[in-house]
């Protein structure tokens, strides 16, 4: 029999679901984070670099939306739910610091923290929900956070397998969340387990992406700031809004709003949406992420020729579109086809611009992503031409006049 504890802590899955006050303060940790993260691809924009900065989004964008999805089931105004977020959230400002030399000195600092925020999460939560079936499965995340968790650690311990080890324990923890954390004797958790409302998961998507365009505008806006606000820079300064702004718009339309009515209306199957989508808003995030870099590097110095400005420049658009577009795939079956040239699109123009200066593939790439939008926004404009048409059209059997 479940205890009063789990009872208490455990919210209605019917009810409706707002994210709470606790759940945007913890995103202030994710803000740190990406600032972070910028910050080191932009001091090694290499190849090198790049493998870094993913491996360290990756595994904070996995403390974001475990976390996430655990807050989904709880009531967040439960102290010990209070103190879950509040400790994760420690956690995360820890990693965010640690990531300029998470590959050096504070390897350690990471792995550890990183670790304790999932350990940390199951000695919380797997003795308050004694005799309730969902003790069982938290038990089996933890097991395997646990093993994971060894990866981790020794990983910063030895630094010539440091990545490779970091990187098999995030395809493990990811390959075993779609496979519902199966572990022997104990059995694999069942959808309806795993079940999130799909309205309150939708909208803390769209919580931590307007974030990830934040970081974009913010950094674009402290580079300008220190630029001497010349013409060049200020040519940049404008790129880079509307950047931000068509990824904005690219984001949300078409079938923005509807990932939770879908996921919802797959029922307890849903929880696989819901981690598929999961995944593509890493894809998404890691590519705003990218396109904030360049956008950086334009504005400080507009008429450089630099290949790491150009590759983060055309790579993150483009892995933007690519899983916006697999998620408007999985959402309804779209396939938005400006969207679908619009990739070779990006890659074509970062191609015939190697060479020229960087804010030149900034324009090209602004220019790309305004046509996107327009060419979305085309058929919407034709049906409320075609309403004003026939509002407008004298009714039969009236003289024109």
């Amino acid at each position: 029999m479940a205890s009063g504890l789990a009872q208490r802590l455990l919210q209605r899955r019917e009810n409706p679901r707002k994210a709470s006050f606790l759940e945007l303060f913890f995103d202030l940790a994710f803000i740190f984070a990406l600032t972070r993260l910028s910050q080191a691809l932009l001091d090694d924009p290499s190849l090198n670099g790049g493998i870094q900065v993913a491996l360290m989004l990756a595994a904070l964008w996995w403390v974001w939306f475990v976390t996430a999805w655990s807050a989904d089931w709880f009531d967040p105004r439960a102290p010990l739910i209070v103190a879950l977020l509040l400790w994760v959230m420690f956690g995360g400002l820890l990693m965010a610091a640690a990531v300029p030399t998470a590959f050096d000195a504070h390897a350690l600092v990471f792995a550890v923290a990183y670790v304790a925020i999932h350990l940390g999460r199951a000695a919380m939560l797997i003795p308050a929900l004694s005799g309730h079936p969902l003790q069982l499965r938290s038990l089996r995340v933890a097991i395997w956070f646990a093993i994971s968790g060894v990866l981790w650690v020794v990983g910063a311990a030895v630094a010539p397998a440091r990545e490779a080890l970091w990187a098999l324990a995030l395809v493990m923890e990811y390959v075993l969340a779609r496979l519902r954390w199966p572990f022997p004797g104990l059995g694999r958790s069942t959808w309806p387990e795993l079940r999130v409302n799909g309205s309150h998961l939708s909208e803390r998507y769209q919580q931590i992406f307007i974030i990830a365009l934040g970081e974009l505008i913010l950094i674009s806006g402290i580079t300008y700031s220190g630029s001497g606000l010349d013409r060049d820079s200020t040519v940049a300064f404008a790129l880079a809004f509307v950047t931000a702004v068509a990824l904005a718009r690219l984001y949300l339309v078409p079938t923005g709003g509807r990932l939770g009515a879908r996921i919802e209306a797959e029922g307890p199957p849903g929880s696989k949406l819901t981690l598929v989508a999961g995944y593509l808003h890493l894809v998404m995030i890691a590519g705003v992420l990218a396109t904030s870099v360049a956008m950086e590097m334009t504005i400080d110095d507009p008429g450089e020729h630099a290949t790491g400005q150009l590759a983060v420049g055309v790579i993150g658009p483009a892995l933007f579109l690519t899983a916006r577009i697999l998620l408007a795939a999985v959402i309804d079956g779209s396939r938005p086809w400006a969207r679908l040239v619009g990739v070779p699109a990006i890659i074509a123009g970062g191609l015939v611009t190697v060479g020229l200066p960087q804010v030149v593939n900034s324009a090209v790439v602004a220019g790309v992503l305004l046509l996107i939008v327009l060419f979305d926004a085309m058929p919407g404009v034709w049906r409320f031409i075609r309403r004003s048409r026939k509002a407008t059209r004298p009714a039969s059997g009236e003289p024109d006049s």
